[in-house]
């Protein structure tokens, strides 16, 4: 049903101003509505991404990567990342599209609004004053027959009464006043039908023209912007619908994330991260202690004193600390600082000459003064033999040898793979510069082939080496699998004759200690040694102070010392010290430039010689002298 605002609203010009006017009003307001929301999907996407960069996992932690779990988390805080960027582009779409064209269209509609009413008002003005005039000529034409009509009666009663010469004289005078004031009256009455008319015009004019055209405009401005918020509301909707397919692809991610976690293969590759490829410990050894009654009565006394007391405290080595003399391999201690050049103040008088350098004793020698000392001087000859191993195994073997089995075959794989693609991406280089040099030589105007020569020499020579390493590394990776594989025949083929083999403990100890695989070498605490003929000799000569060297009692001091400089011990073993400080000596230095001291009983390490004073006890004296002689 169609409608105008000019024959149907033409005396609504004041409604029709403030409908209009309410109309603007709520453009603005859905205006704001569509920018307050922008900003929250703005702040939504915000708190999102930072949320999924809060809880991705970091680079650093490897152990994330390797789980099905940790790999579904980290695909679904991908996936709400995305998520994020699609309300990101949503808030964007609703602010560029939406918000900026409303607030432009706003401002244009009210400049038409203000020129429309204008009009309006002008022709609402013009009407009036017509109405004016018309009402003004009016009041005049009644105003001049009324006074016509009375001058007219004055002299028609002047005409009766008028007898004398004066009375007709007064007679002629009002008659021609009363005919001034006829026409007067019909001028006026001239001017009224004249005025009638034109306002008549004016407003058929105003109400069948002007109105209608005016509020016609106002009317279409109306569904214009009736319309611009339909199209404003459409593209809301439009744009969030848009991104809505991201957001479900988003969605259908995380279920198949969440649907890829597979528990059997989580708990699989905790085996294979941390299993070490030890076999279980087999039965306790028997420890024949009767060859202890062929010793002397003094060192057996010694010995047995010492062992007895605390051999009830003996337990299994999958329970006990770890194992000390291979941990001794595996404490890398630094040569110790030389001495300032010049004591700092408040130090002693006279500044201390910086001892001679002194030849460490060879590994050997500590070993034989191992094998052959007393049990007191074999711990000191483990605290030199720790600091000796340490200052020349300051590194891990290239091989990885001090690895367990199964680690060291990932840690060899994961170099070969390492290695392949080094050897992948020189080999292309090397295409390339052969390529290259193959152009010059045929074309020389675009270079010279000499100059690729020692590109392409230093490339070889890269290859050579990386092949070189690749094939070393693969032996040892072969030799790994080689044991691996016989670790798990032999534990099959142990277990299966282990009930059908009946033998006396002694002469299954010695049987064990006799024909020990490699994998009984490895110990517990994951290190592994490939020498095999020290290692027996360690254990053939250690197993008679393992107890003593396990649950050690604090040394008694020899002496004191005074610091003649302050030292920061900053590696395992070391202690701090301040200057002037005196400390008690626990151990003399065996020749690495070491001494080892204790504070208040707690608190031992080992400080540099050259930066204390010593002062030994006359008994210490003899007890050193006797132990060195031994």
């Amino acid at each position: 049903m169609s409608c105008n605002w000019g024959t149907e609203l033409w005396d609504q010009f004041d409604n029709l101003e403030k409908h209009t006017s309410w109309g603007i009003d709520f453009l603005e307001r859905y205006t704001k509505f569509v920018k307050e929301r922008a900003d929250i999907e703005l702040s939504y996407a915000k708190q999102i991404r930072s949320l999924s960069k809060k809880y991705h996992p970091k680079r650093s932690r490897e152990d994330e990567s390797r789980f099905t779990w940790c790999l579904a988390f980290a695909a679904t805080l991908r996936q709400l990342n995305e998520v994020a960027v699609q309300r990101e582009e949503l808030a964007d779409n609703l602010n560029t599209q939406i918000v900026c064209e409303l607030t432009r269209y706003t401002h244009e509609l009210k400049t038409e609004r203000k020129t429309h009413f204008q009009d309006g008002r002008r022709a609402q003005q013009h009407i009036e004053s017509s109405w004016k005039q018309l009402e003004s000529s009016k009041r005049r034409f009644e105003r001049d027959c009324k006074e016509a009509e009375r001058a007219q009666h004055v002299s028609d009663r002047i005409d009766l009464d008028s007898k004398t010469d004066g009375e007709k004289r007064c007679s002629l005078k009002a008659r021609q006043t009363a005919q001034q004031k006829q026409q007067a009256a019909e001028e006026s009455r001239k001017d009224y039908v004249t005025s009638l008319n034109q306002f008549n015009q004016d407003q058929h004019q105003h109400y069948h023209t002007l109105v209608p055209v005016i509020y016609q405009r106002i009317q279409d401005m109306e569904e214009r912007r009736i319309e611009r918020i339909c199209e404003a509301m459409r593209s809301s909707a439009e744009a969030e619908r848009k991104v809505l397919p991201v957001v479900s692809r988003c969605l259908d991610a995380m279920m198949d994330a969440a649907e890829s976690i597979q528990p059997r293969m989580d708990t699989r590759q905790v085996v294979e991260v941390y299993k070490s490829g030890f076999d279980p410990p087999g039965d306790v050894e028997f420890e024949d202690y009767s060859a202890t009654m062929r010793r002397s009565i003094s060192e057996s006394s010694y010995l047995d004193n010492r062992t007895e007391g605390r051999r009830h405290s003996r337990k299994l080595w999958p329970f006990i600390r770890k194992n000390k003399l291979l941990t001794l391999l595996s404490s890398p201690r630094q040569p110790p600082p030389p001495p300032p050049t010049s004591p700092s103040p408040g130090g002693v008088a006279s500044s201390p000459q910086s001892p001679p350098p002194v030849s460490r004793e060879p590994i050997t020698q500590r070993l034989n003064d191992l094998m052959t000392s007393g049990s007191r001087t074999r711990k000191q000859c483990l605290r030199s033999l720790k600091r000796g191993l340490s200052l020349k195994l300051g590194s891990s073997p290239a091989d990885c040898s001090h690895l367990p089995p199964e680690q060291r075959r990932k840690k060899l794989q994961t170099r070969i793979n390492n290695i392949n693609q080094e050897i992948q991406r020189e080999r292309e280089q090397r295409d390339a510069l052969l390529k290259m040099r193959e152009v010059y030589e045929h074309s020389p105007q675009m270079g010279d082939a000499g100059s690729v020569e020692p590109r392409l020499e230093e490339v070889k020579q890269s290859l050579q080496r990386l092949e070189d390493e690749l094939r070393r590394n693969q032996a040892w990776l072969l030799e790994v699998d080689s044991r691996l594989s016989d670790h798990s025949s032999r534990r099959q083929s142990g277990g299966c004759g282990l009930n059908s083999q009946a033998t006396t403990p002694g002469s299954s100890s010695l049987k064990q200690l006799d024909n020990r695989s490699p994998a009984s070498r490895e110990s517990p605490d994951g290190s592994y040694t490939e020498d095999h003929s020290a290692e027996l000799h360690f254990k053939s000569r250690s197993s008679e102070f393992d107890d003593d060297f396990d649950d050690e009692e604090p040394l008694p001091s020899i002496g004191t010392c005074k610091s003649l400089y302050p030292f920061q011990g900053q590696n395992e073993g070391t202690l701090s010290m301040v200057e002037g400080e005196l400390l008690s000596v626990v151990e003399e230095d065996k020749g690495d430039g070491w001494t080892r001291v204790r504070r208040n009983l707690e608190e031992e390490g080992y400080v540099p010689t050259s930066y204390i004073k010593v002062f030994l006890d006359s008994s210490a004296k003899g007890f050193v002298q006797s132990s060195r002689l031994v």
